[in-house]
């Protein structure tokens, strides 16, 4: 089973990916963790990768599948996967597609948790990272609209889509999204 969770920054995708791979069985891969690791363990693309960080620049979306490519080869993913973090670009979704159909298998659901902006910028200001302030949130909501929001038609398009109200108690959208995986 591979799932994509989706939706805006600060929709829960890490902490809902964390919940239903323990009630699923299934590993949860989170981008920046596949980074980290890739980086830590000086593989090939992970010092390519480690450029780009250091300069603190944008990883390219080939060098990006190339992290997730490696780590979905792990032993750790033969059972299947939840995305989070990935794919964020049409690009990212094609490699990832490939990538898949290369290992014979394909996606089976894209949970795209939706929450408006306003309760976005709400629940990001009550974390209280030096980087949660309202301007940087806005600039990440306007990224994500401009670049990631677009592939909700791509998947739609494929029929594997389903949405998922993402306000209310973890254990509640928890409960949305195994509804519809079983759905």
């Amino acid at each position: 089973m591979v799932i994509v969770l989706f939706g805006a920054p600060g929709v829960g995708k890490g902490t809902q990916a964390e919940i239903l791979a323990e009630k699923l069985g299934i590993a949860h891969l989170s981008t920046g963790a596949a980074f980290r690791s890739a980086i830590q363990r000086a593989t090939p693309i992970g010092l390519v990768a480690k450029e780009y960080v250091e300069r603190g620049g944008l990883v390219p979306d080939d060098v990006v599948a190339k992290v997730v490519e490696e780590a979905l080869a792990g032993s750790d993913f033969e059972r299947g996967c939840i995305l989070d973090g990935f794919p964020r670009t049409r690009a990212q979704a094609e490699a990832l597609e490939t990538m898949l159909q290369q290992l014979g298998r394909s996606i089976d659901r894209v949970v795209n948790i939706d929450v408006d902006d306003a309760t976005i910028v709400a629940r990001l200001l009550q974390r209280g990272r030096s980087d949660d302030r309202e301007d940087v949130i806005q600039h990440r909501l306007d990224v994500y609209n401009a670049e990631t929001a677009p592939l909700l038609d791509f998947y739609g398009s494929h029929g594997i889509l389903v949405s998922v109200h993402g306000v209310g108690s973890v254990d509640e959208v928890n409960q949305r999204i195994l509804d519809v995986l079983r759905s």
